[in-house]
């Protein structure tokens, strides 16, 4: 098989794993059939099983992290659509943003403090718990590694998706304000897919407060690199 149909095949693998495992996860509500986590895995089975040539699979699929810019334009439609939600509780979510864009940085920081990691992972760790488009922009300014950054915002958004239940019930957090603001600063955009899940009022306080953080963290990366 030449390089050419190889690629073409890895592209519609891809898509193909994305919609299956959506389609699951829309008949069931399992935490393993989430796209985030079944499509990333059949597509590494696959290549690995296969041997694939990462050459051959990035010939055709480089195209959808492109689409990554687009997406970060669109953001821009659930902020008009939601400004109503934004002028009642303007303070809430800016500290919310704040909050959590220096606990995601500083957590990071600790634990390349107390740990002895390459430099390419940890400086590629440090915009890890903000939405990826955002991510690959601010990652650049600490000498970060797009893809192995992507790669941590993935995991970071796994475990949000993970944890957040058992978290909220051992802290009592009862508030869909403080739920939403929660997985959408620190979980991006699995947080707030896990947050729409628990309610509509969470889920879009999550997508503001992830769109929010990103920004934020594009504009203090420069500021969080001297610092660092």
């Amino acid at each position: 098989m030449s390089g050419s149909s190889l690629g073409l095949m890895c592209l519609l693998l891809t898509l193909a794993g994305y919609y299956i495992s959506k389609q699951l996860y829309l008949r069931q509500q399992r935490i393993w059939f989430a796209p985030i986590i079944m499509a990333p895995t059949l597509i590494l089975l696959t290549v690995v099983i296969f041997k694939i040539p990462l050459e051959d699979y990035f010939q055709f699929t480089h195209w959808l992290p492109a689409l990554l810019a687009p997406a970060t334009i669109a953001f821009a439609v659930p902020i008009y659509r939601e400004r109503t939600l934004i002028k009642r509780y303007p303070l809430t979510i800016s500290v919310g943003v704040l909050v959590g864009l220096c606990l995601g940085v500083g957590s990071s920081w600790m634990i390349l403090h107390f740990t002895h990691m390459p430099a390419e992972l940890s400086k590629s760790l440090i915009v890890r718990s903000v939405s990826t488009p955002f991510a690959i922009e601010a990652t650049r300014a600490f000498g970060g590694i797009p893809e192995l950054t992507a790669m941590l915002v993935l995991l970071t958004g796994i475990m949000g998706m993970l944890i957040c239940e058992p978290l909220f019930k051992a802290a009592r957090i009862q508030s869909s304000l403080a739920k939403g603001i929660s997985l959408g600063a620190s979980a991006h955009g699995a947080g707030a897919a896990k947050a729409n899940q628990i309610g509509r009022e969470e889920g879009v306080i999550a997508s503001l407060t992830m769109i929010f953080t990103g920004i934020a963290m594009v504009i203090t990366a420069p500021v969080f690199a001297l610092l660092f």
